[in-house]
């Protein structure tokens, strides 16, 4: 079984697994001289890039781990979820996970990384600040800039999602939620064949959490962690601007998650190398516009690989040079600080509704437990 295995103590002895290593389980799809890595993102597995390797290899069988690796077309893992060691502690931190990542091969020098989800989005975010001179294009899918950017949009349907997702105890309980949270109702509504296609993917959702198992504690805290401690500096996003490799955003406008509006931000941060695509879509935009994200990953790939010019890939309004330099105008420089006060403040306040949901729910459920608990006795007339 193909893991990647990174040492905690001497490099050298990466090759013999030892207590406390981490091991991240991977696999290899296609052929050719182009790499490149998909990282999923929050409690997922490999499998969630069906439909990308299908498109961009036209393989739907990994290649045998005996053949060489510099022949490989696509490579993606999971990370604290399926078969990855990580998934064994809750105090794992995003950093371990991307110095796992980077201290892979010489061979993958000039990889196209792609994310799938916040948490991906963020590990290949920072293997980029780390070694940008290892990469040759990145593609963030459903982003964020983690922190409280990784809170949803606070509505009734968020709240929704939320009782239901923290009540499922059962695969069919969690393949419902999943649904409503992937995807948009207007796609799941579809009629294919004689059925419509929340049918279908229910089977599915039910047929994998059925086999695989319902995400362990320790791996759903892990996650949780690295995406809440997950940041990019200022600096850090300075080198993968000025890096001189190509970035496509992909965003659904109809992402519960993650919210459009930090993807937005992100990419402005990144100009001029990046380019945002939005698409009508749910968190799994990948699956519910397949064609139109892989044209797009398709699209990148070729024009990183034809030495496109950053301001001709990037779609979003060009800024100046003054305005790409800090501090250069006083007055910009204070609008953005109130801006960001009040973006903070704003941030801070959703944290803290959220925090006052989770207290009345919490409540809530102890009130029904004793409700139940507290079973009315009847008493007869005669004994009176």
């Amino acid at each position: 079984m193909p893991y990647c295995v990174v040492s905690h103590g001497d490099p050298s002895a990466a090759a013999a697994v030892e207590e406390g290593d981490v091991r991240i389980f991977y696999q290899r799809y296609g052929h050719g001289g182009t790499k490149v890595l998909l990282i999923i993102g929050f409690a997922g597995t490999h499998e969630s890039w069906g439909p990308q390797v299908k498109g961009l290899t036209g393989a739907v069988e990994p290649v045998d781990e005996e053949s060489p690796a510099g022949d490989d077309g696509a490579e993606h893992c999971d990370h604290g979820e399926g078969r990855a060691s990580i998934n064994g502690s809750s105090r794992v931190a995003e950093s371990t996970r991307f110095r796992s990542l980077h201290g892979t091969s010489d061979s993958e020098i000039g990889t196209n990384y792609g994310d799938h989800g916040e948490a991906g989005s963020m590990i290949a975010s920072k293997l980029a600040a780390i070694a940008p001179e290892r990469v040759a294009s990145l593609a963030l899918l459903n982003t964020t800039g983690g922190g409280y950017q990784c809170i949803p949009k606070i509505d009734w349907q968020t709240i929704s999602l939320a009782c239901r997702f923290l009540r499922a105890r059962t695969p069919e309980q969690r393949a419902g939620v999943d649904l409503d949270v992937h995807y948009t109702r207007e796609y799941l509504d579809e009629i294919v064949g004689s059925n419509t296609r929340r049918q279908m993917l229910y089977q599915e959702y039910v047929k994998g959490l059925s086999s695989c198992g319902m995400q362990s504690r320790h791996g759903y805290e892990g996650q949780l962690n690295a995406c809440w401690t997950h940041k990019l500096t200022q600096k850090e996003l300075d080198r993968i601007r000025s890096s001189g490799f190509l970035i496509l955003v992909i965003h659904g406008r109809d992402d519960v998650v993650a919210q459009l509006y930090h993807a937005r931000r992100l990419a402005e941060k990144l100009q001029p190398a990046a380019k945002l695509v939005e698409l009508h879509g749910g968190h799994l935009v990948s699956h519910e516009r397949t064609a139109e994200v892989n044209m797009s990953l398709m699209e990148m790939i070729k024009a990183s690989k034809s030495n496109t010019d950053q301001g001709e890939w990037s779609n979003l309004p060009k800024k100046s040079d003054d305005q790409l330099l800090a501090g250069s105008d006083s007055r910009l420089a204070k609008r953005e600080c109130n801006i960001i006060v009040i973006y903070n403040l704003l941030g801070k306040l959703q944290l803290i509704l959220l925090f006052f949901f989770g207290v009345f729910y919490i409540i809530l459920e102890h009130a029904r437990r004793v409700l139940r608990v507290l079973k009315p006795v009847r008493v007869s007339a005669t004994s009176l």
